[in-house]
């Protein structure tokens, strides 16, 4: 009995370090990408450059890694990839409508095409095969398999996960720092400004990526690229909610009709912080929830065996 305890409990010990490790890891992580994302931001404002919407860093603390992988598919798109590529694709990787969503609202449209994206799975796909076969081969033929195989499927999803990741970053940004510009241009107009002027007035003064956006959007309508109902409908149908869909159709209604537009700004601008409050609170809601998961199956049980190890081993001795 004694023997048999002792690989139990030694086991529950490794299982309690690693899931302590693994939730040290975890909080290591986050303050990092804290720290990098304080520190693109101190950087941005000292330069004064804007925040471009293709750029292939990070954005609200994605990690680095995800960065990598879309600043590499956007250079395989520009300067390698091929239209023939796409052609000797299968029909169902050519399915372009559940790519094209994903990839607009990450801020990579005319960035990262059809081509380009296939191309650096494919590329991604091989390489993660290759290095994890070359791996698994210094220990046997048949690691080597499972590895190449696992190397395989995370090369081939690197890319979707890392665009996902960027659409979620990039939505969170703009939840952010959506009641802060209706603010600004509500105050502007407030001032006697139009609104053209008072959104030009935010994007100069303001390097967040929603500035950057509605800088882009301005550009276009002011170059006689398209209308501005048409820069702002384009510019909320490139961020995934709704409440930025609500408050663009408001100002294209105020601005076609004449009403006034800086009260239902200030009003947009309380509900935008509302919601940007209430969806924190539910995510610190949510984290002790989450937490139950690794104390539950790591931590508790190792505890546990550290706590009445000794005493089952009294009782197995004397048996």
């Amino acid at each position: 009995m004694e023997m048999w305890l002792q690989p139990v409990l030694l086991g529950g010990a490794m299982a309690g370090a690693a899931g302590f490790g693994a939730a040290l890891g975890t909080l290591w992580r986050a303050a990092r990408q804290r720290a990098h994302y304080r520190a693109s931001l101190r950087s941005q404002r000292e330069e004064g450059a804007p925040w471009l919407l293709g750029a292939a860093v990070s954005e609200g603390g994605a990690g680095s890694v995800d960065g990598r992988v879309i600043a590499f598919a956007t250079t395989v798109d520009q300067r390698v990839a091929s239209p023939r590529f796409l052609a000797l694709a299968p029909q169902a990787l050519r399915a372009r409508p559940w790519m094209e969503g994903p990839v607009a609202r990450a801020g990579l449209e005319g960035q990262l095409g059809s081509a380009g994206f296939w191309e650096t799975r494919v590329r991604l796909g091989l390489a993660g095969a290759l290095g994890g076969g070359a791996v698994g081969l210094l220990v046997s033929g048949e690691l080597g398999l499972i590895m190449a195989l696992g190397g395989l499927a995370l090369g081939w999803r690197a890319l979707p996960r890392a665009i996902r990741q960027r659409e979620r970053h990039r939505a969170e940004a703009m939840e952010r720092d959506l009641s802060e510009m209706l603010d600004v241009v509500a105050l502007g107009m407030r001032s006697g400004l139009s609104f053209d002027r008072s959104l030009q007035l935010y994007t100069e003064h303001f390097q967040t990526l929603l500035a950057a956006s509605f800088r882009s959007a301005f550009r276009q309508w002011a170059c006689g690229l398209a209308s501005r109902e048409e820069a702002l409908r384009a510019t909320a149908a490139s961020y995934d909610s709704s409440l930025l869909g609500r408050v663009v159709e408001n100002i294209v209604r105020s601005l076609r009709f004449g009403s006034t537009l800086a009260d239902n700004l200030e009003d947009a601008a309380r509900e935008a912080r509302a919601a940007y409050r209430a969806r924190k609170q539910e995510q610190v809601a949510k984290a002790p929830v989450k937490m139950m998961i690794p104390t539950g199956v790591l931590i508790l049980p190792a505890m546990l065996m550290l706590v009445l190890g000794p005493v089952l081993l009294e009782l197995a001795g004397g048996f």
